[in-house]
């Protein structure tokens, strides 16, 4: 591979990542746009990011951290 193919191909990669970066913002600040608007309706934001992480995890992984979560309240004397 000559000079000019590895320069060209690293700065095509760079630009790609660059791109995927602005859109990856683009995408974060929408996402604050819907939880501010959930927030502005009454919803509880906190809860709704455990859900979205718990949904994020297979069905055994949910519940096998949902108990551990209940164990651990249980021992503090939280439930």
């Amino acid at each position: 591979m000559g000079d000019n193919i590895s320069t060209d191909q690293l700065r095509m990669f760079i630009e790609r990542i660059e791109r995927l970066a602005e859109d990856k913002a683009g995408i974060a600040a929408d996402m604050k746009d819907v939880f501010a608007e959930a927030k502005a309706n009454g919803f509880d934001v906190k809860a709704m990011r455990e859900v979205l992480k718990l949904r994020k995890l297979d069905r055994a992984a949910a519940q096998n951290s949902e108990a551990m979560r209940d164990l651990y309240k249980d021992t503090l004397g939280l439930a």
